[in-house]
């Protein structure tokens, strides 16, 4: 049952984060360039995708790593650059067409691609501090929190998948220096989101597609929301917050 919340309680976050996720996937083709310049003109603030690592090493942007070719299913991590469908960007070039001015979540498919994600990144001249690498293993991202201290991290869970609790997985984000804890909408509750502000983590929802779970989460003080209708994201965004998503940068 969602909880209803009358008052919009404060965000870590001077001004919330608004991610589209894979673009304005409820609008264009998922993860193409199209979409991501669409997600921006809508006014998302964020964008969000998942990155790959071709067999040649390039890093590129999909959501299912899998690729057809020939009658084939083939994962991207054994197909050459040059054999991927032209709709799939590398991180170089959506940085190129795309620009640099927005939050950038990233869930990240591969360990193996950090090191390029990060250099890339940095190479286009990018503001690491609005990089989100996302991963949905604690271990992974403890162990990249400290190889690269630049960037944002966050772990990407289910309120289920804590057996320890989600105290004692608070403690430990905060304790290597995780920024962020990020949840489907469905498992968060006012409590939550003040008990990972305890923590000094952001808290980050997913999967918003509706008004009313949008508008309850904002009101929650949630941090950041991901959401294929951007245009309904920017609406309520603009009702809750009091203006149209900034760019401005986290706490």
């Amino acid at each position: 049952m969602v909880q209803s919340v009358q008052q919009r309680l404060p965000s870590l976050i001077g001004d919330p984060i608004a991610f589209a996720h894979r673009g304005a996937k409820a609008h264009a083709p998922e993860n193409t360039l199209e979409a991501f310049a669409l997600a921006l003109r809508l006014g998302a603030n964020g964008l969000e995708t998942d990155m790959w690592r071709t067999a040649d090493g390039h890093i590129v942007l999909d959501h299912d790593g899998i690729v057809k070719r020939w009658g084939r299913s083939r994962p991207i991590s054994e197909v050459p650059l040059t054999a991927l469908p032209s709709h799939i960007p590398t991180l170089e070039k959506f940085y190129e067409v795309i620009g640099t001015d927005f939050h950038f979540s990233i869930d990240v498919k591969d360990e193996e691609a950090y090191e390029s994600i990060v250099r890339i990144s940095s190479e286009s001249s990018f503001d690491l501090s609005r990089l989100w690498l996302c991963h949905h293993k604690v271990d992974v991202t403890v162990r990249n929190r400290g190889i690269y201290p630049d960037v944002r991290f966050v772990d990407s869970t289910r309120l289920s998948r804590m057996k320890e609790g989600p105290e004692r997985r608070c403690a430990l984000l905060l304790e290597h220096g995780v920024d962020a804890l990020n949840m489907h909408h469905s498992d968060w509750n006012g409590g939550l989101v003040t008990l990972a502000h305890k923590f000094e983590l952001f808290a980050f929802s997913w999967d918003m597609q509706f008004e009313h779970v949008m508008t309850n989460h904002f009101r929650m003080g949630v941090d950041a929301v991901y959401s294929d209708y951007v245009d309904r994201l920017v609406d309520v965004y603009s009702a809750e917050v009091g203006h149209v998503p900034t760019k401005s940068q986290p706490g």
